[in-house]
């Protein structure tokens, strides 16, 4: 039975526990993980995958580079058909570069988020290709998260999602004029980072961070200062750039679908001087992109802010 998870299971890796361990919840976090993140689906979750307009997902291409993306389908395009497997039919977008990724046996990551409700759900796992437009993930972490910091939006289609994506995806050289504001203005961003453990296998998590507008600073060169605040203390994301300081991040342009998708390098900031500059933050992150790819009217949705 799923319900008999294997009581040393612990799904804490190196980076994550250094930091749980600097701030003295080490030991309770380690009870945590085994009661709140397990290797299969709950129901909850299985119920309400396939009630989402659209998904993130974190790859990793065949250079090692980690990218985030989203992708939308009519609700029931995700189904868990038993508590081990998500079932997920999406057309291919070849101009996405997180599509590099989502080949057969590739590890992939998973986050489930309704912007409405501020429920959100995360898996990593592999992924089984059937066809070009259907594939499985066969879950190996799989874990809710708290609402804090979503930024609640109404979400509707703007055009059919099943018809393909005529987006042109454009490179940049930097960040510059219309992708500079949509970062410095963002509200959300979604962040894709991995690990590989000691049995060389590829773990990809997916990530959100959110907060007021602005609260991504954009710096000289393009440097990127994202801060940390307060939350369930898993260190899922940072815990990976402890021992893997690359990630991929995309900022969405909600009112035109358009999709900044990055992947370079990253540092976590340690010092008090610079917190200060972030009220509620916890930790910093410092991201130098290396590819830049904006992808207009990429996603078929569009959300409106609404409040509490």
């Amino acid at each position: 039975m799923a319900e008999d998870q294997d009581p040393n299971f612990s799904p804490w890796h190196e980076g994550e526990v250094r930091l749980q361990q600097e701030i003295g919840v080490a030991d309770r976090m380690a009870r945590v993980g085994r009661a709140a993140v397990r290797e299969y689906l709950i129901e909850q979750h299985r119920l309400f995958y396939p009630l989402l307009p659209f998904v993130v997902f974190g790859t990793v291409d065949d250079a090692g580079n980690p990218w985030a993306t989203l992708r939308a389908n009519h609700p029931g395009f995700l189904v868990a058909p038993d508590a081990y497997h998500l079932n997920v039919r999406l057309p291919p977008q070849p101009g996405d570069p997180a599509e590099e990724g989502l080949k057969d046996g590739d590890a992939v990551a998973l986050l489930g988020i309704d912007l409405h409700t501020r429920r959100r759900n995360r898996l990593n796992g592999i992924l089984h290709r059937g066809t070009e437009r259907e594939f499985a993930i066969a879950v190996e972490h799989a874990f809710g998260n708290c609402p804090r910091y979503i930024q609640r939006r109404d979400i509707a289609f703007v055009r059919d999602p099943e018809l393909p994506d005529f987006s042109q995806p454009v490179q940049l050289d930097r960040l510059e004029a219309c992708a500079a504001d949509l970062v410095r203005h963002a509200d959300t961003l979604f962040v894709s980072s991995y690990m590989i453990d000691a049995q060389g296998h590829r773990h990809v998590d997916v990530s959100h961070r959110g907060g007021r507008s602005g609260f991504v600073t954009l710096g000289a060169g393009g440097v990127l200062t994202i801060p940390d605040f307060a939350g369930n203390r898993y260190f899922n994301t940072l815990g990976n750039f402890l021992v893997n300081p690359r990630c991929g991040l995309t900022f969405v342009d909600f009112h035109t679908g358009d999709l900044l998708q990055m992947t370079g390098s990253v540092e976590v900031l340690s010092g008090f001087t610079e917190l200060s500059a972030h009220p509620g933050a916890e930790h910093l992150w410092r991201f130098q992109p290396a590819q830049i790819i904006r992808r207009s009217g990429a996603l078929p949705l569009r959300g409106e802010l609404t409040s509490d």
